[in-house]
């Protein structure tokens, strides 16, 4: 069974964007990227919700296709409808029984891409696994909370931490159970 790994980037007061979405601020290349983007090819599942997906329609993502070639997604959305829809992407009714089935048949951890409300309502029902923070060295003071709206509390545990040059922070958190 794979376990549900939400990698984000956030900034030191838990913002996964600015406001409007804003992500420029953040850290987009160096080692600590390119450490990110090669541990991504490891994943061949990946969940998110509806606001996350059509943020990749900003930079070039086209409705109903893969956002990462590599990996099978499964976009959470009570709302959403696009039609021809690749072989590769899923479009699910937000539902505990269904990311509960995608863990069990998952070949690979899955990686949880984006977040705030639904990594908020994942987290509130025990669905992450493991937090792997990009932790940017920068205040936002207000925008996308890296939990959402979520109130819930959960412990972890550093189990590793990596630095770079510029700043850049990955932690890796296991749930403390």
């Amino acid at each position: 069974m794979g376990k549900i790994i939400y990698y984000v980037a956030s900034s030191l007061d838990g913002f996964i964007a600015g406001k409007n979405d804003d992500i420029s601020q953040f850290i987009l290349q160096g080692n600590g990227v390119e450490k990110y983007q090669e541990d991504l090819k490891e994943f061949k599942t990946v969940i998110m919700g509806r606001r996350t997906y059509e943020f990749g329609f900003q930079y070039g993502l086209e409705a109903g296709q893969p956002a990462y070639p590599n990996m099978e997604h499964y976009i959470f959305s009570d709302s959403m409808e696009i039609e021809n829809l690749a072989e590769s992407v899923h479009i699910e009714k937000k539902s505990i029984e269904k990311v509960k089935e995608i863990k069990a048949n998952a070949k690979t951890d899955i990686y949880l891409c984006g977040g705030g409300e639904f990594a908020g309502w994942l987290l509130e029902n025990g669905l992450i696994d493991k937090l792997k923070l990009k932790l940017n060295p920068i205040i936002l003071g207000e925008g996308i909370r890296i939990f959402g709206n979520s109130k819930c509390f959960a412990k972890w545990n550093l189990i590793e931490n990596e630095s770079f040059n510029d700043g850049l922070q990955i932690l890796t958190y296991e749930r403390n159970e």
